[in-house]
């Protein structure tokens, strides 16, 4: 598995996200954006604005809501092996972590893991749900909220993908980067590795 982990939106590596996509299609993951109280106008306006871009690449984007995967895994995992890539929205970690569990994501991509062309891709939330712990977010992102019927707890773990905690938004002209500095400052008395990055910044991992 490849990984583009951008801090916010695409990013400035768009170029080699091109490169990265391997059937030219891609799907859209929004369910970061389902924590409570979201505008679902400002939500689906996001979401919008997320998959034009990278129509505007020249992907083929197909929306994949989690929402209509839980309790249906096998058929999520059929999906991605159909597409060869997912993009995922920023949100709350918590509630992408929950959806991630309920529709039986986090399973199929470890089990896509060994897939040496399939991508991982997206930003903010996308990036920090791939660390073994969650520990380091709740300053940023409500950790107590359970959206879903299904789940009404707290989710803890990380998928365990990549060794440092992704921190998004740091010293950037961004509504959350002064609270990621105190997340980022839990983490060195912690002892958590971390990778901060700036908004417009990407990490490639291939």
């Amino acid at each position: 598995m490849k990984f583009y982990l951008s801090s916010y939106e695409l990013g400035n590596e768009t170029e080699k996200l091109t490169k990265l996509v391997p059937k030219g299609k891609i799907g859209y993951v929004p369910n970061a954006r389902d924590f409570t109280g979201a505008d679902p106008v400002r939500r689906a306006k996001r979401n919008e604005n997320d998959m034009n871009s990278l129509r505007g690449l020249g992907f083929e984007v197909e929306m994949v809501n989690l929402q209509d995967y839980f309790g249906k895994q096998d058929e999520l995992k059929k999906k991605l092996e159909e597409l060869g890539a997912i993009f995922i929205s920023g949100g709350n970690v918590f509630v992408l972590r929950q959806a991630m569990k309920l529709s039986g994501l986090d399973e199929v991509l470890k089990e896509l893991r060994n897939d040496k062309d399939f991508l991982y891709a997206g930003y903010s939330a996308a990036g920090c749900v791939l660390y073994t712990s969650l520990k380091a977010y709740p300053i940023v992102d409500d950790s107590t909220d359970t959206p879903y019927e299904a789940l009404k707890e707290t989710l803890w773990d990380g998928l365990g993908f990549v060794d440092f905690a992704f921190m998004p938004h740091f010293d950037s002209d961004h509504p959350e980067s002064k609270a990621v500095g105190e997340e980022i400052e839990f983490c060195k008395k912690n002892n958590i590795p971390f990778k901060a990055i700036r908004d417009g910044e990407v990490i490639i991992i291939e």
